[in-house]
């Protein structure tokens, strides 16, 4: 009964979509308050039944309900209770109804808090939103219904995918899709304006908001990713450049673009149609990445389909609303005139170049994930392009990018003394080549990677801090002054040592990572920079829904012991899949990283052992970044755009 109570509450979801997406804007263009005034009930109803059609879900899989198709393909009785529950969302059907829901709260949120917005604006904004909202119930409803019944349930069901039955993998998706769906209203917002004919302050004041929280949370959905795969696949490694994995990569780079971007046209209503652009091309991105994932079109360990008619399902949906979007910019593009004008050095500048290089670099990931498919289709050839290309063709924008980040955000608006910025960041250029000379003389190897790493990190993290501390004056209690500052200079501070953070983490651990992989007989000692290592013993553990062979790795360092490992490998009998379970031992400057094998012939283990030199640095740095989207989403002046309406109604820039 509660499966076809959810099943109905989609049904209806999907209707108040249609009129949604059709009242408010007809009112819009007749200036018909009553039918502009209906878009805020429907946003809330189709929130609402969409949550209720998710809740029943939920229960299915919680009470294992297996009557349902999804859950007897997607879950097992005795599979732990988090893995029930992210169960829903492990698998095609589920994850949609996941995204759908999303997608309907931000519209939700668009209409509880959106009241400093012109009525024609919202209505618009809410209309558009559920235009994309109905695309996917009609695609939910028609090619991936996750409520189909057994005409004969089986006694149990066929588990989850051992791979995601992790808890990085029960939180990654959600942020992930907060993310990616979140871009969706700088979309609306963007088709909004178009429709309207106008971009301005005002507007970029309301579509940062949005932008930034989708951001924040893609950030910590790609890191969460990333951890994912760092310690549950045994490889090593924390990013493989993998089609999916650049599918969320791909907006992120495009969102954070257009953050920059709207603080132009906010400050000074220049680059409106860059801006505009960027905002459609971010939620296209996600859309491709959609695409990508549920087509088959490529191959990822990460897909969640290989079905073509639902890729060409989204093929559709991505030319409607992308190539409805591109045909109306190019429509209004003379009502987007610019009316700032700057000079070469300046903050104007600096962003726009910081823009330039973010772009590139998209397109550079974007051209590398599908020229494999590109060569099938057009040459016949099969292609892999893999981690060098990436690392070649996409490392010298990052470069740049954090070369440049520190004097950029330090520039003057309008016109700028380039020469005195540079002046007082030549002890920063100090310390940071200090940092970069301190890491080659440590070095064990040749590659410049860790050095270059080092001294742009430190770069960009002294940078930041000097920006923040330069906004107190010049004199008084400025230690008073700088926790009074403004939360969006803090969470730009805040970000951009982050990403510094991050650089440091990445530099180390591609630089001055040790490996090895040996036979190991239990009790044997061995040995790798300068920590020594004992398999004392190997262990059968019957866990609550699989079999682990479980080491005992002693970890000493100078006759002394450290700490004991238990690296695992798992089997799960239901979906007769193993898995790799890493022990990793964590700490501030290294990772040690055990993994343990198959059985030799010999009686010894097959067993992996790395040193991760800064690992931790690279996922202290997202979340740093997230955190500092955090201080710019509490700064007043985002969170309730303030005087934004009364602006706009006059068409003047907002303060």
């Amino acid at each position: 009964m509660i499966t076809e109570l959810g099943h109905f509450a989609l049904i209806l979801a999907f209707l108040v979509a249609i009129v949604q997406a059709i009242v408010p804007l007809i009112g819009a263009h007749k200036r018909w308050h009553g039918w502009m005034a209906v878009a805020e009930p429907a946003a809330t109803a189709q929130f609402l039944l969409t949550a209720a059609s998710f809740a029943a879900l939920t229960h299915a899989f919680v009470t294992s309900d297996f009557s349902l198709r999804l859950v007897v393909l997607n879950s097992h009785s005795a599979k732990p209770m988090l893995y029930k529950i992210s169960g829903v969302w492990g698998n095609h059907e589920g994850s949609m109804l996941l995204w759908v829901l999303i997608l309907t709260l931000f519209g939700a949120c668009a209409a509880w808090f959106g009241g400093n917005l012109p009525p024609t604006l919202k209505a618009r904004v809410l209309a558009v939103q559920s235009a994309i909202s109905l695309a996917f119930f009609a695609f939910i409803l028609f090619t991936s219904n996750p409520f189909l019944r057994l005409a004969m349930p089986p006694f149990d069901g066929q588990d989850l995918n051992p791979l995601l039955q992790d808890p990085g993998l029960a939180f990654h998706p959600p942020f992930l899709y907060l993310g990616y769906v979140g871009l969706s209203m700088a979309f609306s917002f963007a088709v909004a304006a178009l429709i309207e004919g106008r971009v301005d302050a005002a507007w970029a004041r309301w579509v940062r908001p949005w932008t930034l929280a989708a951001w924040v949370f893609l950030t910590i959905g790609i890191a969460l990713g990333s951890w994912w795969a760092y310690y549950e696949l045994g490889w090593g490694g924390f990013w493989f450049w993998d089609p999916v994995e650049n599918a969320s990569f791909m907006p992120w780079l495009v969102a954070a673009a257009l953050l920059h971007s709207a603080i132009v046209v906010e400050k000074r209503e220049a680059l409106k149609s860059w801006t505009i652009l960027l905002a459609i091309l971010a939620f296209g991105f996600s859309l491709i990445g959609t695409f990508i994932v549920r087509s088959g079109v490529l191959t990822s360990v990460h897909a969640f389909a290989n079905d073509p008619e639902r890729g060409v399902f989204i093929l559709f949906i991505l030319a409607f609303f992308m190539g409805g979007a591109l045909t109306l910019f190019a429509a209004r593009a003379s009502a987007m005139e610019a009316k700032g004008v700057f000079g070469v050095v300046s903050r104007e500048s600096a962003l726009v170049f910081n823009n330039i290089l973010l772009a590139v670099a998209a397109f550079v990931v974007f051209f590398g994930t599908l020229w494999p498919l590109m060569a099938e289709m057009f040459f016949d050839r099969k292609l892999s392009v893999g981690a060098p290309f990436f690392n070649m063709a996409f490392t010298p924008f990052m470069v740049v990018l954090g070369a440049l980040l520190p004097f950029g955000s330090m520039l003057s608006w309008k016109r700028a003394n380039g020469g005195r910025v540079a002046k007082s960041l030549v002890p920063l250029v100090v310390l940071a080549i200090a940092v970069a000379a301190l890491a080659y003389a440590i070095q064990t190897e040749r590659t410049a990677l860790g050095p270059i790493g080092l001294l742009l990190g430190a770069w960009m993290i002294s940078g930041a801090a000097l920006d923040l501390w330069g906004r107190t004056g010049r004199s008084g209690n400025r230690f008073a002054r700088l926790f009074r500052l403004p939360g969006a200079d803090w969470g730009k501070a805040v970000a951009h040592a982050g990403l510094g953070i991050t650089f440091i983490g990445i530099a180390g651990l591609m630089a001055w990572d040790q490996e090895d992989i040996r036979v190991v007989n239990v009790g044997e000692p061995f040995e790798l920079g300068g920590y020594q290592f004992v398999l004392s013993d190997v262990q059968q553990v019957q866990g609550p829904n699989y079999i682990s062979t479980t080491g005992v790795v002693e970890l000493g360092m100078n006759g002394r012991q450290l700490t004991t490992l238990y690296p695992e490998k798992r089997v799960y009998p239901v979906a007769q899949m193993p898995t790799t379970e890493a022990a990793i031992d964590n700490g501030f400057l290294r990772d040690i990283y055990v993994v343990i094998g198959d059985p030799q012939a010999d009686g010894g283990w097959a067993v992996r052992t790395y040193i991760k030199p800064l690992a931790n640095w690279i996922w202290a740095g997202s979340i740093i970044m997230a955190l500092g989207g955090c201080f710019s989403l509490a700064d007043r002046r985002f969170r309730v755009a303030a005087g934004a309406r009364k602006a706009a109604m006059k068409g003047v820039p907002a303060e």
